[in-house]
């Protein structure tokens, strides 16, 4: 049986701590709530880690966040030789919230670099100090300050970053949006929901289902560290935190 969580980062990417009822334990000791404030693995974004507060004051330390037989369904993994919560126990779920950050800005800089290199996108990951972007780019004419200058002059306009949804028939008739080569967002829920960078998408508006920055400002300091050379016309781009190092 499948359950729903009500994913609350959705819609408040900063709610640091949030309250959620034990609706099950999974065979394996993870627990699903009915709603949380922890972001599930997907997307190329790693779930949150944390902790619950029980109602005696104890704590569960959380070394995980995934999905389960379905996306709304968020399986929380608890740490090794951590105890289980109750069914209908009632939880305050407290990420990390350094971390979770750290992620954020991260995943605003990666959509920042689809903008500084706009050619189809064929692979990512987020990383708390590193994040990659692979994308078909057969020659090397992007370089590493070209394109550092490009991303911390977005950077410093301090653009807004905001949610919309829109409609699955919206999508449809709008396929151009995604930026992935060979992934489609899922379609069939009835509605999309788009990260949008700029006063009404004018730096940027694509599907994601991440947690995010409200201004790009909050991104801070980044550069493109490496770029490599992936196969026939792929090029992988390495985004870090800091300035960029001194030749």
């Amino acid at each position: 049986m499948a359950y729903e969580t009500e994913a609350l980062f959705r819609e408040d990417a900063y709610l640091k701590s949030a309250e959620g009822s034990v609706l099950a334990l999974t065979e394996s000791g993870g627990i699903i709530l009915d709603q949380t404030n922890f972001y599930a693995t997907s997307g190329g974004q790693p779930g949150d880690t944390g902790y619950f507060e029980r109602p005696d004051g104890s704590r569960i330390q959380i070394a995980a966040t995934v999905t389960g037989e379905s996306k709304s369904e968020i399986i929380h993994i608890p740490a090794e030789g951590e105890g289980l919560p109750d069914i209908g126990e009632k939880l305050v779920l407290h990420i990390n919230w350094e971390r979770r950050l750290k992620l954020m800005r991260m995943h605003t800089a990666c959509h920042l670099l689809s903008v500084a290199c706009p050619f189809p996108i064929t692979g990512a990951a987020v990383g708390e100090e590193e994040s990659r972007v692979d994308f078909d780019l057969p020659d090397a004419s992007y370089t590493k300050e070209f394109v550092t200058e490009k991303l911390m002059a977005m950077v410093n306009a301090n653009e807004p970053v905001s949610l919309h949804w829109i409609t699955d028939e919206e999508f449809l008739a709008n396929p151009d949006i995604v930026k992935s080569k060979n992934v489609r967002p899922p379609v069939g829920a009835g509605r999309l929901r788009l990260v949008v960078i700029g006063e009404n998408g004018s730096v940027d508006s694509q599907p994601c289902g991440g947690t995010h920055v409200s201004q790009t400002q909050e991104v801070g300091e980044i550069h493109i560290g490496k770029i490599e050379k992936k196969g026939k016309e792929n090029r992988r781009f390495r985004i870090r935190f800091g300035n960029a190092p001194q030749a």
